[in-house]
C-alpha cells in the first residue's frame, strides 16, 4: 500500500488541482483502477489535519497523504479482486464516514466494493445522514432465563410467514437495512413472505457461545411473544441467521435443539470457538472445527437440518475452520449449501448471502 503520486489523480478520473474548489465539487470516491489480477483504490479526505482510513477486518489502517499544503489527504489502497469491506476515517480520535461516498453503514461508516465485486441487489445506498426505516412492532422482552430487558422488533415482510430470528439484530436495524432488503426479495418472487425478528444481543461473548441459555429463552420465552404480538408469524417453521459468533450458536443450536431450529443461514461462522479460545492470544490457532466440529465427530443425526454456510474468500484463516463443519455437517445427513462471499469477515459482505441463503433454507431456489 502506498501514497499515489502528484500526476495520478486524472488517471482516477478526477481531473484539476487537489484542493481547489472545483476539484472537491467534481470529488468522488473510493475510485478503483485495474492493477494485475486485483485494484488501486483511491480514498480522499478533506480536512486540516492528518487522517487514516481504517478497514473493518481486511486490512490494517493505512495513513493518508496530504498534498502539498492543501486540504486534500488521499492514498491508493491495493485491494484484491472481488472484494467489498467496510471501512472509515480517522482523524484523532474521532471516526467518520466517507463524505464521498453514498454508500454507508451506520453514522460513521461507509463500504467500498472493487469494480468486480458481484452487486448486491435489494440492498439500498443509504448514506451517513440517512436513517433506515424501522418495524412498527415492538416487543419488550424482560428474560427471566437470560436476565436483563431488551427490545425485539417484528416485521411481517409481505405479509409474514416462517419466522427469521436475526441474531445481532440492532447491526441489521441501524447499520444495514435488511427490513428494506427483505421487503424488496419478497416483492421481487426471490423468497416467501416472512416474520424478522431482529434480536439483538446484550453480551455477545456469553450468548453466542456453545451454551443452551439463550436457546432456551427463544424457545420458552422469545417465540411466545412473538405469537402474540399480532404480526402473522409461524414460529414452527423457524430459520436462525447469524455470523461470526452469531453463526457459531446458530449451528450450536440445531445440534442441540433441533426440534427448534432445522434451518439456518451461517455467515463466517466462528468455528473455530472452544471453551478457552477467546482467552488465548491466537484464538484462532486451536483445533480445526473447534467445538462444533468435535461435537459433530463425536455423533449427530442431522438429517432433518438444512444448512448454508458462507465465509468471506479472503477470510484466509476462518476458511479451514468453516470447511471441517461444513464436510462433518453433510456427512451427518444435514441438506448443505455452501458459498463464498467477496469480502473478508465483514457484515458488508454477508448481505447479499444473508437473503439468498434464508430463501434456500426455506426451500426457494
Amino acid at each position: 500500500m502506498r501514497l499515489v503520486g502528484d500526476d495520478t489523480f486524472a488517471a482516477f478520473g478526477l481531473p484539476g488541482t487537489p484542493g481547489t474548489d472545483a476539484f472537491w465539487a467534481a470529488a468522488r470516491a473510493p475510485v478503483s483502477i485495474p492493477d494485475g489480477d486485483g485494484w488501486i483504490t483511491l480514498f480522499l479526505w478533506r480536512g486540516s489535519s492528518a487522517a487514516s482510513v481504517d478497514f473493518e477486518s481486511w486490512s490494517e489502517p493505512v495513513a493518508l497523504g496530504r498534498f502539498g499544503d492543501t486540504d486534500c489527504w488521499y492514498a491508493e489502497v491495493r485491494m484484491p479482486a472481488r472484494l467489498r469491506v467496510t471501512y472509515q476515517f480517522r482523524v484523532g480520535e474521532e471516526a467518520y464516514a466517507d463524505p464521498f461516498n453514498p454508500v454507508g453503514a451506520g453514522g460513521d461508516r461507509s463500504i467500498a466494493a472493487t469494480p468486480d465485486a458481484p452487486a448486491q441487489p435489494h440492498w439500498p445506498a443509504v448514506g451517513a445522514d440517512g436513517v433506515l426505516p424501522l418495524p412498527r412492532t415492538r416487543i419488550r422482552w424482560a428474560s427471566e432465563r437470560l436476565g436483563g430487558r431488551r427490545t425485539v422488533r417484528v416485521h411481517p415482510a409481505g405479509g409474514g410467514g416462517p419466522v427469521v430470528l436475526l441474531l445481532d439484530g440492532d447491526d441489521w436495524l441501524y447499520l444495514h437495512p435488511a427490513m428494506s432488503a427483505f421487503d424488496s426479495a419478497v416483492e421481487k418472487g426471490e423468497m416467501p413472505p416472512v416474520t424478522l425478528v431482529f434480536l439483538p444481543a446484550r453480551d455477545r461473548d456469553a450468548e453466542f457461545a456453545c451454551r443452551p441459555e439463550l436457546w432456551e429463552a427463544v424457545r420458552d420465552e422469545l417465540l411466545p411473544l412473538v405469537a402474540e404480538s399480532g404480526v402473522t408469524a409461524d414460529p414452527d417453521r423457524l430459520v436462525v441467521a447469524g455470523q461470526s459468533l452469531g453463526g457459531l450458536s446458530a449451528m450450536y443450536a440445531a445440534l442441540e435443539f433441533p426440534g427448534l431450529v432445522s434451518r439456518v443461514a451461517c455467515q463466517s461462522g466462528s468455528f473455530w470457538w472452544t471453551s478457552d479460545a477467546m482467552g488465548a492470544a491466537d484464538p484462532l490457532g486451536g483445533a480445526v472445527g473447534g467445538a462444533i466440529a468435535a461435537r459433530l465427530r463425536a455423533g449427530c443425526e442431522l438429517s432433518g437440518l438444512r444448512v448454508a454456510f458462507d465465509v468471506g474468500e479472503h477470510e484466509t484463516r476462518m476458511l479451514p475452520h468453516g470447511e471441517a463443519v461444513e464436510v462433518l455437517a453433510e456427512q451427518a445427513g444435514a441438506t448443505v449449501r455452501v458459498s463464498r462471499s467477496a469480502s473478508g469477515h465483514d457484515r458488508a459482505g454477508w448481505r447479499h448471502a444473508l437473503l439468498r441463503d434464508v430463501a434456500w433454507v426455506l426451500g426457494t431456489p
